[in-house]
């Protein structure tokens, strides 16, 4: 498996339309002897707005977001008002109709299990 790596969290537009944009959530990925296990920092997303897909050897994930506005005049905001978007490529070696995933916490885990072909075999050595 293989992860599109980007270099900051910023927020980028689809077709440069003024609309939410994205922001590239954290992520953590380890690989098993059965599965890869991929986390997605996601707060503020729940199950109902998650959408993941696989397609042509890439595995989409995207977040949205619940608009919530503070009362009162905002003064000073970090916070990204975009919604989460990351994209990584997967190889043979995972068995894409066997995904399944949870949502707990902002934090969304995707197991990924491995094919049959990609586990470690043992060989038995036969004395001659």
């Amino acid at each position: 498996m293989n992860a599109t790596v980007e270099s900051e969290n910023r927020v980028t537009r689809q077709n440069g339309q003024r609309d939410r944009g994205f922001v590239i959530p954290a992520a953590n990925i380890s690989a098993g002897e059965n599965e890869y296990v991929v986390e997605l920092e996601m707060p503020g997303v729940d199950q109902a707005g998650l959408e993941a897909t696989v397609e042509g050897g890439e595995l989409t994930i995207v977040g949205h977001r619940k608009s919530q506005s503070p009362g009162g005049e905002l003064c000073y905001c970090e916070s990204a008002h975009a919604d989460y978007r990351r994209v990584f490529e997967i190889g043979p070696d995972v068995d894409t109709s066997n995904i399944s995933a949870e949502m707990r916490q902002g934090v969304l885990r995707l197991h990924l299990p491995k094919s049959e072909r990609a586990k470690p075999k043992r060989i038995e050595v036969k004395a001659g």
